[in-house]
């Protein structure tokens, strides 16, 4: 069987291997053997690379934040699952042509998704839904003012939003983001710059705008927190600037707005399963619609592993790229 692993802490490319190792077997109680038939490269994981994430794994460590695939064999004692069906892999091991988990580490999914899209349910979906219903009570017709929208995160919240009859504020920093952005919903799309607040009250007609959700840090959350009236919050949940997250004491102080953040892996780890089985009921079928799809600009064999993580560290991508572990 073939897996990807990290062999190494620096260069992303060369810190990966494609290595054969042993089968997995045949379930046991309670376990699934599953193929895995896609999985997307994160930025998350082009941190644990570098380095630069939360944690750093013991060498050398699996990887594969998420995927999907076909349940090949179940073990005694597991129902609800049968050979055949489709499930979102919950653990991180999942640039391999196998995984054997617990059932329990499963999610089933609708017999018609797309296992490519399907590959990339668990992370940037789920992050969307969750910050825009977790920390301020939005209403059908309340605005959200997001930057890196034209991100896999960006593009979920876009039409999550709009499926409940919010309105998006999507900063970007090209116009052919821009574009793309309107393209596929989002109401408002402005380049960044030191006047996007101006801009954005010009475009809203002065709407009150509650929530904003940051993925870049450092500037952006003062020029993201600009936009927002007073009392909002900014919700952070990544750091491409590589800088600290910053506000103004204006903004803080007289303006009373807020600035927290969001950690998709800690949030999951206090769910129970049926937690989770409820949060992916509502996003599976989103995904399976169409209404979530996220833009794929190339999809490797597993052998290709390196080249696969070079190209996912390329700037100006349009799109995600995948691991196939199986072809």
């Amino acid at each position: 069987m073939k897996q990807a692993k990290l062999i190494a802490i620096g260069d992303p490319a060369s810190s990966v291997r494609c290595e054969d190792v042993p089968g997995l077997g045949e379930p046991g109680a309670g376990q699934v053997l599953v193929d895995v038939a896609a999985a997307p490269i994160n930025p998350a994981e082009v941190l644990i690379m570098k380095g630069e994430y939360a944690s750093t794994p013991e060498l050398p460590a699996p990887l594969g934040i998420e995927g999907a695939g076909v349940v090949a064999s179940v073990g005694a004692g597991v129902s609800g699952l049968v050979s055949g069906d489709k499930v979102m892999i919950v653990p991180r091991a999942n640039w391999a042509q196998q995984v054997l988990v617990s059932a329990e580490e499963v999610i089933k999914l609708p017999a018609g998704i797309d296992l490519r899209q399907a590959s990339m349910l668990k992370v940037n979906p789920a992050t969307a839904f969750l910050m825009l219903t977790t920390y301020v009570d939005l209403s059908p017709g309340d605005w959200v003012a997001q930057n890196s929208a034209n991100s896999a995160v960006g593009t979920s919240l876009i039409r999550i939003a709009r499926q409940r009859g919010l309105k998006t504020v999507n900063i970007v920093r090209r116009e052919e983001a821009a574009a793309y952005c309107r393209s596929i919903g989002g109401d408002i799309a402005v380049v960044d710059g030191d006047d996007v607040a101006s801009r954005v009250a010009e475009a809203t007609g002065g709407a009150p705008i509650k929530l904003g959700i940051d993925a870049v840090a450092g500037e952006a959350v003062i020029r993201l927190a600009a936009c927002l009236a007073d009392g909002g919050t900014v919700v952070n949940y990544g750091m491409l600037s590589g800088k600290p997250c910053m506000m103004t004491t204006d903004q803080t102080v007289f303006q009373s707005k807020s600035l927290t953040g969001f950690w998709l892996a800690k949030v999951l780890g206090g769910m129970n399963k049926a937690g989770k089985d409820a949060l992916y009921a509502q996003l599976a079928p989103l995904v399976e619609d169409g209404t979530i799809s996220v833009p794929v600009e190339a999809a490797y064999p597993i052998e290709q592993v390196q080249d696969a993580v070079a190209h996912a560290c390329r700037e100006g991508r349009d799109g995600k790229v995948l691991v196939l572990p199986n072809g």
